[in-house]
């Protein structure tokens, strides 16, 4: 029971941790799947998933907002520009650039941390309790597609719409799993044309 539960809350404790980044950064769009990072790591970013790499997304999702091109090499080179918006956001960075992923090796600052503490605890315990549930049940467990940074396994993203005409990229084999919902009318996404196609 509680491994199937488990998963739409760590996606809600995500998606709080989200709002909370939002309330600082209000230009920041909404998480349209906060499941798919479930499970998931990335060799760009080089960390679990975790605030830190909550926030670390959070840097793609305001340069996305912004139009600003913040990587190169099929995402995995993070430049100067996603650097800026970085320090932004609270996270710092080393001195020099990682020859493969250039500055995508970011940390929570001193004054982030503080910040961001009560979300950082709380995301923290539904990650154990997540992490607790699933363990030895991986058969079950969900595993979101590869990160947007290249790793391998995530499959070819498609365009899905939902009636209000927002639309997001994704694997259809992620929302043949279950439903993304849009923040904006609170409908699920759908692939169009999919029968038509087939």
């Amino acid at each position: 029971m509680s491994t199937t539960q488990t998963p739409p809350v760590l996606a809600a404790e995500l998606a709080q941790a989200w709002a909370d980044i939002q309330r600082y950064h209000p230009e920041l769009p909404d998480l349209a799947a906060p499941e798919s990072l479930i499970g998931e790591s990335s060799s760009a970013c080089g960390h679990e998933l975790s605030f830190e790499r909550l926030l670390h997304e959070a840097v793609h999702g305001i340069a996305a907002a912004r139009g600003v091109r913040d990587t190169s090499r099929a995402g995995r080179y993070h430049n100067r520009r996603f650097l800026a918006i970085a320090e932004e956001l609270g996270l710092d960075h080393p001195e020099e650039p990682h020859p493969s992923s250039g500055f995508s090796l970011v940390t929570l600052t001193p004054e982030a941390k503080r910040r961001y503490r009560p979300t950082t605890e709380r995301l923290q315990r539904a990650l154990k309790a997540h992490t607790a549930a699933t363990a030895g049940d991986t058969a079950r467990s969900f595993r979101g597609p590869a990160a947007r940074h290249g790793s391998s396994g995530g499959g070819v993203r498609v365009k899905a719409v939902c009636d209000c005409g927002r639309n997001v990229r994704v694997v259809p084999s992620v929302l043949a799993q279950a439903p993304i919902v849009c923040g904006g009318c609170g409908k699920p996404f759908r692939i169009p044309d999919v029968v038509a196609a087939s």
